[in-house]
């Protein structure tokens, strides 16, 4: 398998916070979660990498380009979701997509169709008419639309009912399959149970594991730290709040 995304010891520095020293790397075909409780640093790290943010120091390469130097032939590769979508919101979804398909030379427009099927999104309804769950499906299916080798998703879960979760990690798996890597952030431990190969932990800025998700609940579980991912992850971040309690 190619390397589809390599994050090279990244580092974001604010007055009062720093991201510190991050690497990691996708392959194609995989999904990696990117984990850590809110305030971590996964939102900055997603920021970095999408150059929406200019970074301290560090090294972004995607299919083996650097982003400083060929982005805008990247960002046609590559797809990005947050958890909510912010366009027009008086403005029917068909208006709204008629305007963002002219910016992808790869748009397919039989994918949106498909996708909008999939997701039910009526395209004569305004972002306005839309639950925050139905948000989250047409920034989706604006994400999908394009041929997209790598999707990059801030919370995609978010907003979502349980059944409505369960269909979307079943498209990451299909598209998966089909070749598609996929770096989701996400506070729901148990929708990586059921999709993730990978993950990234990130805790107060730093990188505290990256690697399969399955060699990490392992090594864990070995340790007496937890059974899976939540108890794992709960153990480290009571750990440091206790820590500070004693203090």
């Amino acid at each position: 398998m190619s390397t589809v995304l390599s994050v090279k010891h990244l580092t974001k520095e604010y007055p009062k916070f720093t991201l510190e020293d991050v690497s990691f790397s996708i392959e194609e075909g995989t999904i990696m979660g990117l984990i850590g409780r809110n305030g971590a640093g996964k939102t900055t790290t997603i920021k970095s990498i999408l150059n929406l943010i200019h970074t301290t120091s560090g090294e972004i390469t995607y299919f083996g380009m650097d982003l400083a130097a060929q982005e805008e032939t990247i960002k046609q590769q590559i797809g990005y979701a947050g958890g909510a979508v912010d366009y027009y919101k008086k403005k029917k979804i068909r208006q709204i997509v008629q305007v963002t398909k002219t910016f992808y030379s790869q748009w397919d427009d039989a994918a949106y169709q498909k996708y909008m099927e999939l997701f039910e999104l009526d395209e004569d309804k305004t972002p306005s008419e839309l639950s925050e769950g139905m948000k989250v499906k047409l920034n989706l299916v604006m994400s999908l639309s394009h041929g997209a080798k790598l999707l990059i998703l801030d919370e995609p879960t978010s907003g979502l009912d349980p059944v409505s979760r369960d269909e979307l990690l079943d498209v990451f798996k299909a598209l998966a399959e089909r070749g598609v890597a996929i770096l989701f952030s996400t506070h729901i431990t148990s929708d990586l149970d059921k999709c993730a190969d990978s993950i990234t932990y990130i805790r107060k800025g730093k990188l505290q594991f990256s690697g399969s998700m399955h060699d990490y609940i392992e090594q864990n579980r070995a340790q007496g730290v937890g059974e899976n991912l939540e108890e794992i992850m709960l153990h480290y971040e009571k750990e440091n709040f206790h820590e500070k309690l004693a203090q």
